[in-house]
């Protein structure tokens, strides 16, 4: 480039038109370097997005296959206890295998089969099993002398490992007469020694629906194999469980094609590049799927179709940069010194205009913006407004329901720009991310505030209001960080009605102290009670003049309507005030109607049990009556009967330490709308709802405490709610430190 420069500068001083060539010399260089660059940063991003695509679309599917798996591993850890329980009644084994089909409409079939001469009356083999015919559950004994499964390996392989199994893909002939893979886990005696095994049947058709149901690009390819290899899901469906992917005619170079393979079957994940029969570059990512099956998945996506948009606008770009220098020869004499001083503002206004706009995508794009948000819902109504002074701003709000509970929130971060706008960002995806696993607000604000102060480089703070409320009692627990506080307007006409705000303790805003102990207030919200939250946009509203709209002003402008009417009634009322001025500040409003309805009871009973698990038939006999009062199919009553059950007994077990009594109330309630079944006891303090999910790869002797529990529970259950009430003062009962109140809630419509 140097021996460049210094031949066109010497050209230059003998001819005057020189310095207009060299120009257009240098600016075609430049040009072509810069289009080199650019096409290879291009690539290098599509190859990113290439590559998270694929392990995005690789982790879907393993979820969706996780989540069949799983649900079978549950109901047969759900129901294994009760087959050991029975083994002193053999035939009454044909009602645990039932049962299991009953709750779980993706499991064909389930058996109990048993080591040889067990039941010496059965004779050698005995193996109750339940099966799917068409609508019809069917019965048989599955052992026979032509069909000897203890000889196959989802029996012989848990009877070995010790623990569950997924057994290799196989057609069960003179079985369930499908292809189907089995889960086992073995059973045991009174004295602990293996007897046999438990299974579940699934068929394996849902596998290639859910391998094949979407491709990255029209000509990807999806696949999976076994543990031993065999292709289960494929394309081409006479390749399933005939072939293995050295077999298939994917692959051109079969060294690959065995590096692939052994890492699949190794359960490793990555990806791969190589080349078809014709010379075609291929680019291979492939995962295990979780748990103890030994499956895998790949996917294989074609070189040109990834690039081929790519290399055609390369070429139309090259084409571009040609007739571009053309048209620079011609107007470079007129225009060389207005074309410096353009580029530059025009590189300064578009990196200005990026900016904005990235910043008003992140902000508004994470915002509830589709009212009303939950349609389906008659206790509570939602609308909500943000208009930013500027392209972007700092205001956020947000709001969800989890649990039967309403959590919602509303921010005003100091300062503007996009810092500010970052910021709302970090903060909203904070609120979000910590209440989903979290119901108390005085962690979620602890948590919030935690984080924002260890990241705060730019000392920016944020004003926030945040609430709970739980949505069948209307009680609201509320921390109000800063923010202006919240109006409540009661229910009734516009002469009857109230408007008051709601009493609210100082707090420091959010980002300033990291260990600052914010107070949490609570309140019941009225049936027709209305919560109208706002940002100081709204109280500052400024004239031409500089006065402001103001509380006063504000409070007076407030009338009972719904939740849109009374947002858009202050939004016409601010600017009918500052009549065209600009708006200085970002104005944000949210609007939550409470209007639970009184619904009357229909039943209302309570049981009292001790601590002691072998007083549970009592509660099925308990729970069998309030279903049956409310006419709940076997389904229904089987599902309530597990989740009821599996909360009370870890009550028993782990709210009263070891050797001390004690009481566990249940009391079941019901309206025209949902069945609620309050569990109180006097213990130590038990949450159940903090476990993690089950790990259900692990054995049962491995697994964290509660997590399965609470896993089925709110399969069947549409919330779970756990509170520590404190104790009267005074009380000298056994509620003198306090109860535990787990409340489980299912709707009946």
């Amino acid at each position: 480039m140097k021996d460049w420069m210094k031949i066109i500068r010497k050209l230059s001083t003998e001819n005057r038109s020189l310095p207009g060539i060299a120009l257009i010399v240098i600016a075609a260089i430049i040009m072509e370097v810069s289009v080199a660059l650019q096409y290879q940063s291009a690539a290098d991003g599509i190859r990113s997005e290439v590559q998270h695509r694929a392990e995005t679309e690789l982790q879907m599917k393993n979820l969706e296959i996780q989540n069949v798996l799983t649900a079978v591993e549950v109901a047969v850890a759900n129901l294994e206890w009760d087959v050991e329980q029975r083994l002193s009644q053999p035939d009454s084994l044909y009602m645990v295998t039932r049962k299991t089909l009953l709750g779980n409409e993706i499991i064909m079939g389930s058996a109990v089969a048993f080591e040889p001469y067990y039941f010496k009356e059965k004779g050698r083999q005995f193996s109750p099993y339940t099966y799917r015919d068409g609508e019809k559950l069917e019965s048989k004994q599955l052992g026979t002398d032509e069909y000897d499964y203890h000889s196959m390996e989802w029996y012989t392989a848990p009877m070995k490992a010790g623990h569950g199994w997924w057994s290799e893909p196989y057609f069960d002939e003179g079985g369930g007469e499908m292809l189907m893979s089995t889960y086992s886990v073995p059973i045991h005696d009174a004295s602990g020694r293996s007897i046999g095994v438990y299974t579940a049947d699934v068929s394996l058709d849902w596998i290639s629906q859910v391998v094949n149901a979407r491709n990255i690009y029209p000509s990807t390819i999806n696949l999976m194999i076994s543990r031993t290899g065999k292709i289960m899901a494929y394309p081409n469906e006479d390749f399933v469980m005939n072939r293995t992917i050295i077999e298939a005619p994917l692959f051109a170079e079969d060294y690959m094609q065995e590096l692939i393979l052994k890492k699949m079957m190794a359960g490793q994940s990555g990806h791969e590049t190589m080349y078809d029969s014709e010379g075609e570059k291929l680019y291979a990512f492939y995962a295990p799927v979780e748990g103890n099956t030994g499956w895998s998945m790949a996917v294989v996506c074609l070189d040109s179709e990834i690039y081929g948009d790519l290399r055609s606008l390369g070429k139309r770009l090259m084409l571009m940069v040609g007739l571009g220098l053309t048209l620079m020869g011609f107007i470079l004499w007129r225009s060389i010194v207005n074309s410096r001083r353009l580029a530059a503002t025009e590189k300064q206004n578009t990196s200005i205009e990026s900016e904005l706009h990235i910043a008003s995508a992140i902000q508004m794009g994470l915002l509830p913006k589709v009212f009303p948000p939950f349609p389906d819902r008659t206790d509570v109504d939602i609308y909500a407004s943000l208009v930013p002074a500027k392209e972007v701003g700092g205001d956020l709000y947000d709001f969800y329901i989890r649990d039967e509970k309403l959590f919602f929130c509303i921010g005003d971060v100091a300062g503007k720009g996009v810092p500010a706008s970052l910021v709302m960002a970090v903060t909203r995806t904070l609120f979000r991310n910590i209440s989903a696993r979290e119901t108390k607000p005085q962690h979620i604000i602890d948590a919030i505030n935690g984080t924002a102060s260890e990241e705060n480089l730019n000392n920016l703070f944020a004003t926030f209001f945040l609430g709970v409320l739980d949505l069948p009692t209307g009680r609201l627990r509320y921390c109000n960080a800063g923010h202006s506080a919240p109006v409540l307007i009661s229910a009734g006409t516009d002469s009857e009605a109230t408007v008051t705000e709601l009493e609210c303790e100082s707090n420091l805003p959010l980002g300033i102290m990291k260990d600052w102990d914010f107070i949490v207030q609570e309140t019941t919200l009225e049936a027709g009670t209305t919560i109208f939250l706002y940002t100081d946009g709204l109280t500052e509203a400024m004239k031409a003049d500089g006065t402001l709209f103001g509380e006063k002003r504000m409070m007076r402008a407030i009338t009972p309507d719904t939740p849109k009417g009374i947002v858009e009634h202050m939004t016409k009322a601010v600017n009918a005030f500052v009549r065209g001025a600009e708006q200085s500040d970002d104005l944000t409003m949210l609007a939550i109607l409470y209007n639970r309805k009184k619904l009357s009871a229909l039943l209302q009973r309570s049981l009292t049990l001790p601590n002691d698990v072998n007083t549970v038939p009592q509660l099925a006999e308990f729970i069998d009556g309030v279903c049956e009062a409310l006419h709940f199919d076997a389904s229904q009553t089987m599902e309530m009967n597990l989740a009821v059950e599996e909360a009370v007994v870890n009550v028993m077990n782990y709210a009263y330490p070891s050797g001390t009594v004690g009481d566990v109330q249940i009391d079941a309630e019901a309206n025209e709308e949902r069945l609620k079944f309050t569990i109180t006891d006097y213990g130590t303090p038990f949450d159940p709802t903090n476990f993690a999910q089950a790990d259900t790869t692990l054995s049962a002797e491995d697994r964290p405490i509660g997590g399965l529990g609470i896993f089925m529970i709110r399969q069947y259950m549409d919330s779970i709610n756990y509170e520590r009430v404190k104790g009267q003062a005074g009380d000298t009962s056994a509620a003198k430190s306090g109860k535990n109140v787990l409340t489980l809630r299912k709707r009946l419509k």
